[in-house]
């Protein structure tokens, strides 16, 4: 598989295929459902709320945070996270553009 060249895309088409792929693992999904159903700040609840082992939630975490999806801050063995309310409108113009391009028309 060749080296995918992002300069030949806009910054949008590279940010949404980011956004993509973060949102492409259904843990991802499941930790970012629970912390909109839980409507707080989420903590190490993830593990038993999940079922998966806290080396995994910490890789998804980590994955969701360095794309800013998420929102937080460790302090020794406390975590506290959250959905980034200005990330998550940011995706939610992305996805509703490519979405809304679409003008529901049956082309074939």
């Amino acid at each position: 598989m060749g080296i995918t060249k992002k300069e030949l895309f806009t910054s949008e088409q590279n940010e949404l295929a980011s956004v993509a792929k973060a949102l492409a693992h259904p843990a991802r999904i499941a930790i970012i459902q629970h912390m909109i159903q839980s409507k707080t700040c989420i903590n190490s609840d993830l593990v038993q709320e999940l079922g998966l082992a806290q080396a995994t939630i910490s890789q998804h975490l980590r994955e969701l945070k360095d794309l800013q999806i998420i929102q937080g801050n460790i302090e020794g063995v406390s975590m506290c996270y959250c959905i980034n309310p200005e990330k998550w409108n940011e995706i939610r113009g992305l996805m509703n553009a490519l979405f809304d391009a679409y003008p529901l028309s049956n082309c074939c």
